[in-house]
């Protein structure tokens, strides 16, 4: 008999991703989120349409599956998660406490919650050339402000579910995520998908503009990767938090040539020190992954930029041509 999964955060881009993992995993899927994907169909068996603000909604939305697969949450790309802080600390506080609850009392046999990089010290990653961060390195603790903090709070809120009353959770780290079927236009974006976008709209030869001065520092994980490892860690016996990225750093500065590169462009930057840019550094520390999976991402980043362009590109491509052809409708 196959098991079953609920994923929350199933109409955004890593839950969709996961829907579509487990599903071809031999899972029987049940998807949960506030809306439907907004690119293409869910490969979810049944999805439900819920607000896991409501304890009401997450005690239906893990009604009868084996594993929780909780990634549902506010969230965004930096200029988003540092100018909302009270509305995303609330809603994912109010989403992650009550999903844990939901779960345990329900007597799933997994739980598993997204976790993320901005739980680590701000001091940790104050310049380019950071040094990779270890899952010990979160204390003590100075966080991102709102986001990271409740990440922070609800991985040792799992921690005490599982050592106060044996609840098997997991908690994953996340270093920033890209790929196809992601967000890519509208201030929610990460710096990948923003990116491909602006150079995707840009002709050769032309000048985008880049948030801080480029030489800010990140490693990122293609979501093929990402997928893989959740499905992996939700498996494995290890119930402290672990980091899922790759330690494949690059400066701002450098995707961008990339892209460019994929895209066959020749793209100028104009630097904008006046817009938000996180972090100078981050990078992740595989240790501990490899040591409890035998296993960490592959996927290089000119690799998995290939396909993630190619898909922003047609995006852009068609939403050109719909808005070209809206005024020769209207005139008609």
């Amino acid at each position: 008999m196959s098991k079953s999964a609920v994923v929350t955060g199933a109409g955004g881009f890593i839950g969709g991703h996961l829907v579509t993992y487990l599903r071809r995993h031999g899972y029987h899927v049940r998807g949960v989120d506030l809306k439907y994907p907004d690119f293409g169909h869910s490969d979810a068996d049944e999805f439900v349409l819920a607000d896991l603000r409501s304890f009401e909604d997450c005690r239906e939305a893990v009604k009868g599956v084996d594993e929780v697969y909780n990634l549902a949450a506010d969230m965004g790309g930096i200029g988003y998660i540092s100018g909302a802080h009270a509305s995303i600390t609330f809603n994912n506080t109010m989403i992650s406490a009550q999903m844990l609850k939901a779960a345990f009392d329900a007597k799933v046999e997994r739980f598993l919650f997204s976790s993320s990089a901005c739980v680590y010290p701000q001091h940790l990653q104050d310049v380019p050339s950071v040094i990779p961060l270890k899952e010990e390195d979160a204390f003590p603790a100075a966080p991102e402000e709102g986001y990271g903090l409740e990440k922070l709070y609800t991985e040792k809120l799992c921690q005490y579910f599982t050592e106060d009353y044996g609840f098997p959770t997991r908690s994953v780290r996340f270093h920033n995520v890209y790929g196809p079927l992601g967000t890519y236009d509208g201030g929610k974006e990460k710096a990948p998908a923003a990116i491909c976008r602006k150079v995707a709209r840009t002709p050769d030869g032309g000048t985008i503009d880049i948030w801080g001065d480029g030489q800010q520092t990140r490693s990122f994980m293609y979501v093929d990767d990402c997928v893989e490892g959740i499905y992996r860690i939700m498996q494995s016996d290890h119930y402290g938090p672990l980091n899922l990225g790759t330690d494949e750093l690059v400066n701002i500065s450098g995707l961008v040539d990339l892209v460019a590169e994929v895209a066959g462009k020749t793209i100028h930057k104009a630097f904008d020190t006046s817009k938000p840019q996180g972090v100078r550094g981050r990078n992740s520390d595989n240790n501990r992954l490899r040591e409890v999976l035998g296993w960490e991402p592959g996927i290089h980043l000119r690799e998995g930029l290939k396909p993630t362009y190619r898909w922003i590109e047609a995006q852009v491509r068609e939403a050109q041509e719909q808005a070209d052809a809206a005024p020769r409708q209207a005139a008609e």
